[in-house]
């Protein structure tokens, strides 16, 4: 419940998905009126509201309270589901896409890749995506080795697993059977952030405490007042396999 008691700081802070994903998203051909899709751990809507826009039919699955109402504030026309991934009904052969944005790492794969392949149609994809916050490929910049002093701090290990790596994900998300990795799309992108951003940004993140946010929005000040941030992208497009 983390992003739920940050939900103000998430409706604001947490930057779009990049126009280069969207275009593989588009690329399915199952984007469009008429098309129906499930967006699983639906936050504000940053996945839901470009689909709604597409002219796509969604049901919005969100755990938190007070996310979910910030999401039919803004998206009226999506309807929205409380509860978590795991628990929610979802009709068999009921959706023409699944979408996990920035959440399929909170789910109980066991129990969402089953209930996920009853829901689609047969010509029906489950596509998986990330912001990955700090593109691992880019130049280490002055900011970034700021937030390295702040992270190496830590007492607390690291969250574990790497939730950011796509080719884990998709070899996770495939080991059923249930589906068949299509595609593995990936963007670089960059943003510019101001201290008053950065540090609502980073308060979304579950790893990050308060007062790491606030030295990091300190950073910011002492490099200038504005940054630049190198993130990266990821979509996984997997296709439903018939049941053995």
């Amino acid at each position: 419940m983390h992003f739920d008691a940050h939900a103000d700081d998430y409706a604001r802070a947490r930057p779009p998905y990049p126009p280069e994903l969207w275009a593989r998203v588009r690329d399915t051909g199952l984007v469009g009126r008429g098309r129906r899709a499930v967006d699983l751990g639906a936050g504000t809507g940053e996945a839901s509201g470009p689909l709604l826009a597409m002219g796509v039919d969604v049901v919005a699955v969100e755990p938190g309270a007070r996310l979910a109402t910030m999401l039919e504030a803004q998206h009226p026309h999506a309807r929205v589901l409380i509860g978590r991934a795991e628990d929610v009904e979802l009709g068999a052969a009921s959706f023409d896409l699944a979408v996990a944005a920035t959440s399929i790492h909170w789910m109980d794969l066991d129990i969402v890749l089953p209930k996920v392949h009853r829901a689609l149609t047969a010509e029906g994809r489950f596509l998986v995506w990330r912001n990955v916050f700090g593109d691992a490929g880019a130049a280490v910049t002055p900011f970034r080795e700021r937030v390295a002093q702040i992270v190496d701090r830590r007492e607390a290990p690291p969250r574990e697993g790497d939730h950011e790596n796509a080719a884990v994900a998709a070899e996770r998300l495939s080991r059923s059977g249930l589906f068949a990795v299509e595609d593995v799309f990936r963007c670089r992108w960059s943003i510019e952030l101001d201290a008053v951003q950065l540090r609502r940004l980073f308060a979304t993140f579950s790893d990050w405490s308060a007062d790491e946010a606030d030295q990091a929005a300190a950073a910011v000040a002492d490099l200038g007042g504005l940054i630049t941030e190198h993130y990266a992208s990821w979509l996984i497009v997997l296709a439903p396999q018939p049941r053995p």
